[in-house]
């Protein structure tokens, strides 16, 4: 791509065929999302809460399993915390799917069961914020409600060559600026055009997603390619700046699968726990260097096996976290008493119904459970 200096993009926020542009491009090449064929603004908050630091392709047969169970806002609502975790295990980040319920069991209250069509009473439900009000309200009620997720930031910052990190302040607040100058002028679109609110932020969204992505923008298939100032320049990589990546932590655990007969111990993670509610085998967080699965067996659980067999390592992220999980089977003798009362024994179908968190979903491929 040539380096034009001598000539600068025309500023987008002044030139009406920006959003034009968006508006024509978006239903010519988006994908077909399941939950783009939809306006139940109910759906529309399930798939974004889903897809917050989810990846699309992955989401798709979690929400359309989710939308087949629980259909409604009452069905989220009235249904067990068991069922909610089964339905999320392998999405990761535990905590949405109880502000989901919370903010259900509000609407329920609050609203008489019907989701609310006001962006404020949408941003003061458990887990909503601001991203996610201004896409339910703009999807499903096409108002002129604002979005900034990442890939709209990046298309933004491109397209206005602004240097620094969009997620910091003043930059983050002028980007919300620009995405709102955006939807207003979207929401006055002349000749009138279907539900140009949510067309609009949803054409930002999908530019970033499939053209201005982070290391190869197609920047030739881009619509907006004769107003991008970062494309003129022959730089779009280098906007937005780079965020320094935060240092990473290795933390190393012994998991054991205690075996009697055909039935295995397991144990639900505690309130106090991460992924609590979900379930796993008995782990021991350790040091750097392996730990003897006997000594651990008989200090923390005060038994004795006749047998171990290593069973291998399994490797997990979570956030900045780095976990190595040394994994051993152990078969008993006695099965011995349990004192806790998310304790459980099971014979290996009844463990694959059960929500277990997704290292330890890996642990029951590694033993073919």
């Amino acid at each position: 791509m040539q380096l034009t200096p001598a000539r600068q993009a025309p500023d987008p926020l002044s030139t009406p065929l920006l959003v034009e542009r968006l508006l024509t491009w978006f239903p010519r090449h988006a994908r077909p999302l399941p939950w783009r064929r939809t306006r139940d603004p109910y759906a529309i908050w399930i798939s974004e809460i889903m897809l917050q630091q989810t990846q699309v392709e992955a989401v798709i047969p979690y929400y359309e399993r989710w939308i087949r169970r629980l259909p409604t806002v009452a069905d989220l609502a009235e249904a067990p915390l068991a069922l909610l975790l089964k339905l999320w295990a392998g999405l990761g980040y535990y905590r949405r799917v109880r502000h989901l319920q919370s903010a259900a069991r509000l609407i329920q209250d609050r609203f008489e069961g019907i989701f609310p069509k006001e962006y404020p009473d949408i941003l003061d439900l458990p887990g909503i914020g601001r991203y996610t009000a201004g896409a339910i309200c703009s999807i499903a009620f096409n108002q002129p409600t604002a979005v900034l997720d990442g890939n709209v930031m990046r298309v933004l910052t491109r397209l206005i060559a602004l240097p620094g990190d969009p997620r910091s302040q003043p930059l983050n607040s002028r980007l919300w600026e620009i995405s709102q100058s955006l939807i207003e002028r979207a929401s006055q679109a002349r000749p009138a055009r279907s539900r140009p609110c949510g067309q609009l932020n949803q054409a930002l969204m999908e530019l970033g997603a499939l053209i201005c992505s982070p290391r190869s923008p197609r920047c030739d298939l881009c619509p907006l390619r004769t107003f991008c100032r970062a494309a003129r320049r022959g730089q779009p990589t280098h906007f937005p700046s780079p965020r320094p990546r935060p240092s990473t932590t290795i933390r190393r655990f012994t998991v054991l699968l205690l075996r009697h007969r055909s039935q295995f111990l397991v144990r639900r993670q505690q309130e106090t726990e991460w992924n609590a509610g979900l379930w796993g085998f008995p782990s021991f967080e350790i040091g750097p260097e392996p730990a003897d699965p006997d000594t651990l067996l008989r200090q923390h659980l005060g038994i004795r096996a006749r047998k171990f067999t290593s069973l291998g390592q399994v490797r997990h992220s979570i956030t900045r976290y780095r976990l190595l999980l040394d994994v051993h089977q152990a078969e008993l003798q006695d099965r011995p008493p349990t004192d806790r009362v998310d304790d459980r024994w099971c014979r290996p179908a009844s463990l694959r119904r059960l929500p277990f968190t997704a290292a330890h979903r890996k642990i029951l491929q590694l033993a073919k459970l």
